[in-house]
């Protein structure tokens, strides 16, 4: 087993590479604005600390989110691609939160919530660092505060509204290696708890169609 994991749903543009007993090699660089230029150098250098090349590569692993429009289908799309050139290798669809959760550790009920912009975060309860209990929302953090008080809370979005959140917990951002791992450990199993590999977005973009716009047609 060789598996390749990447998750572009956080600002965090993460790879990494998991024989099936281990973490062989990572890269993880933070930069919300530049996912398209950042994943394929991440992959190249991930393979070549790992002395392995892309065809050696048994299986994909990839957060589908939730995230922001643009950034998350990065790496869903870069997984297809590699899948198709791979001779349709598989590719295992994971919720980026449960790669959050993973890296965690933590073994009583907690929660993980991500950036959403517009003051809001992405989130999700867990019982422990491998079980997710519900679906991931979209929330305004003080929406949330009082469902998740006395919860530790894991993520970026947690640190940021330390007011709504106030035991909140690192790791801040996405791991592939953590993803990877929780990959392994499934597949292991038996391959059970895997998602398509579909972009998971809970609201809609912000680009919209004008309204009233004028229709110019040559006459």
């Amino acid at each position: 087993m060789l598996l390749l994991a990447m998750d572009t749903a956080t600002p965090a543009v993460t790879v990494a590479l998991h024989d099936g007993t281990a973490v062989v090699a990572e890269s993880t660089s933070v930069d919300a604005r530049r996912h398209g230029e950042l994943l394929l150098p991440a992959v190249d250098r991930v393979l070549t600390e790992a002395g392995t090349a892309l065809d050696a590569v048994t299986g994909i692993v990839v957060g589908v989110g939730p995230g922001p429009y643009t950034g998350l289908r990065v790496g869903l799309v870069t997984a297809a691609a590699f899948s198709s050139a791979l001779g349709g290798v598989p590719v295992h669809g994971l919720c980026t939160l449960d790669g959050l959760a993973y890296a965690s550790g933590l073994e009583g009920p907690f929660a993980v919530a991500t950036d959403a912009r517009r003051k809001e975060v992405y989130w999700a309860r867990y019982d422990d660092a491998r079980t997710r209990v519900t679906d991931a929302s979209v929330d305004r953090p003080a929406d949330i505060a009082a469902e998740l008080a006395g919860l530790p809370v894991v993520g970026a979005g947690a640190l940021l509204y330390p007011d709504a959140f106030p035991d909140a917990r690192g790791p801040e951002h996405q791991s592939a290696a953590a993803l990877a791992a929780l990959a392994a450990e499934r597949l292991a199993a038996g391959g059970e708890g895997f998602l398509d590999p579909q972009p998971m977005y809970l609201r809609r973009p912000d680009a919209q169609v004008p309204k009233n716009y004028k229709v110019v047609t040559p006459q």
